[in-house]
């Protein structure tokens, strides 16, 4: 089971990268992307491998070392959690970056290869999308007059 789950875990997410890669500009991704429940179906596969393991997961998050870790996630159950964990987490990054970048008009063709990054390591599409967003001013705040 843990096979077929870790593998239906990114067929779930890629719709949403596809949406906000290939379509960014139709009006059909961006009210689907604002949602954020886009990461639901990942974080379900995630409860559905955490859940029944509960019993093996907390001691190795509450009391962290790397051999517990390592021993948790050293199993097929333990590495498609992680996978999922991965993907719905990056899910959100993503969708995050998508949504502020819209905001901030940053071209679709710079965005591509940072949602790219972010679907393949994720902490690097995030410090890229940081270092991206710096050239571009964001939504200014309405003033208010008295």
């Amino acid at each position: 089971m843990s096979a077929t789950l870790f593998s239906l875990t990114f067929v779930v997410a890629a719709p949403f990268w596809a949406l906000m890669i290939l379509l960014p500009n139709w009006t059909v991704t961006h009210r689907i992307i604002r949602s954020p429940l886009i990461v639901v179906p990942a974080v379900v596969i995630y409860a559905i491998l955490v859940i029944p393991a509960f019993a093996e997961v907390l001691p190795a998050v509450f009391d962290p070392s790397l051999d517990a870790v390592r021993e948790l996630l050293g199993t097929a159950d333990g590495a498609a959690a992680a996978w999922a964990h991965f993907i719905a987490f990056d899910l959100f990054v993503g969708r995050w970056a998508w949504l502020d970048s819209r905001e901030r008009k940053v071209p679709p063709l710079v965005m591509a290869p940072v949602l790219l990054l972010t679907i393949l390591l994720g902490p690097l599409g995030l410090a890229a999308y940081l270092a991206v967003r710096t050239r571009w001013a964001g939504p200014t705040a309405p003033t208010s007059t008295a």
